[in-house]
């Protein structure tokens, strides 16, 4: 079984939790014997792990015909794919691009990353994907996220092979329902043409029938799962313990994380507990709104912000945490509160959230009820019986929680689609 994979993040480059996703999804699936997946991505760095399928840099596939000598293809991409891929994308180059912004090697350049021309570099890509999709010989296409739906759907209907679109989140979860028309319009563009939809949680499923009124028979839940911690990851010295409690929240400080939440439940809880400390770990545009909230509300002093984290940093802070929180207004699925509770970090997170449908041993409230989560704080922080018992059956749940599962979910999709 082959699969083409359109992407937009691959660690160990990543801004969210779209990166985190596709490295443990391929990395489940590739577990199948007989599963091969190529997997684009606008930009790779050359760092990207390719022991378990192979990466096109869609910035590295020429659309326009260039006449250049093998040792200098080697030379420029050699880094990050078989320079002898080059020459064959290049004999399936199927328009006149040349009127196109492109390099001394015909291709075009992206960012990798979410760049305010993202919708030109949403249609680049869907471009290049058709060269990609007239060159490489699979049975399903995959596209995560809307980023990739037109890359998708252009791949089917160039060699009328079925699609398969990923929804890690919809515009209703990142804009709080002030939808943007442009990306609603991609959005539901790609659930139109999919022959199957997968949604990361009930709750995305639901918005996927409702709001861009998609047959349920056609959309399959496969909740996310979590990465087994590395060697490296597992070194990293506790924290814990000292006299100060560290309530922690991870993420971007964006309207959909409710990041707002967090700072008054902490100013609730500084007023009984003023030993303890809270930490917003992240970057995004509410950031300065919420520096500016922690000095109106007199806690600045307990209150520490990092900036955004990645990789052993993210986990350096989880094992300097006694309490993780995620009061997210709308949150698909939400991979991090799986990574602290993996650290033995118990865990809050907010009943509009997709991982409270596969979670029993983390605390969960309405985003919006900050009594209750200042309670909920407070209680794991005051209580160690509680802060045990939620450390211990946390772990224990979340190390069954494991992308493998989720990849025999996919892989009894793909069976399915293309047996019709």
């Amino acid at each position: 079984m082959k699969a083409l994979m359109f992407g937009w993040e691959f660690p160990p480059h990543i801004l969210g939790g779209l990166g985190t996703a596709s490295y443990g999804l391929t990395r489940g699936m590739a577990m199948q014997p007989d599963m091969d997946i190529t997997f684009c991505i606008p930009k790779p760095w050359g760092d990207e792990d390719q022991s378990f399928l192979k990466i096109v840099g869609m910035c590295n596939v020429p659309i326009v015909w260039r006449d250049v000598q093998m040792d200098y293809v080697r030379e420029r991409v050699g880094k990050y794919m078989d320079p002898q891929l080059y020459y064959n994308f290049r004999d399936h180059i199927y328009d006149d691009f040349t009127y196109r912004h492109v390099n001394d090697l015909g291709c075009i350049e992206f960012s990798g990353r979410y760049p305010e021309n993202l919708l030109e570099e949403i249609n680049n890509y869907s471009i290049v994907a058709g060269v990609v999709a007239r060159t490489e010989y699979f049975d399903i296409i995959h596209a995560h996220d809307w980023l990739t739906y037109p890359a998708g759907i252009h791949a089917k209907n160039v060699t009328g092979k079925p699609l398969v679109i990923h929804v890690h989140a919809t515009d209703y979860d990142r804009s709080r329902g002030n939808v943007n028309p442009d990306v609603y319009a991609i959005e539901k563009n790609g659930m139109d043409n999919a022959d199957h939809i997968i949604t990361v949680s009930n709750l995305t499923r639901q918005t996927v029938i409702e709001k861009y009124h998609q047959d349920p028979a056609k959309v399959t839940t496969v909740h996310n799962a979590v990465e087994p911690l590395s060697p490296e990851i597992l070194a990293i010295p506790d924290r814990r313990g000292v006299q100060d409690k560290i309530i922690t929240f991870l993420g971007r400080i964006t309207m959909q994380k409710g990041p707002e939440y967090f700072v008054e439940a902490a100013a609730k809880v500084l007023a009984k507990a003023p030993y303890a400390r809270f930490v917003m770990a992240g970057s995004g545009d509410m950031m300065d709104q919420m520096i500016r909230l922690a000095a109106a509300r007199n806690i600045s002093d307990r209150f520490h912000f990092t900036g955004f984290m990645k990789g052993k940093q993210v986990y350096e802070v989880l094992k300097s945490s006694d309490v993780y929180v995620m009061p997210s207004v709308s949150e698909p699925f939400g991979i991090s509160p799986l990574e602290a509770m993996q650290c033995g970090v118990p865990s809050i997170i907010s009943k509009q959230s997709g991982c409270a449908e596969i979670l029993d041993y983390a605390v969960k409230v309405d985003y919006w009820d900050i009594e209750a989560l200042a309670d909920a704080m407070y209680s794991i922080i005051t209580y160690p019986a509680m802060h045990k018992f939620l450390k211990e059956e946390g772990k224990k749940e979340v190390d069954n929680i494991k992308w493998e599962y989720a990849g025999q979910k996919v892989r009894q999709i793909y069976d399915k689609v293309l047996s019709i």
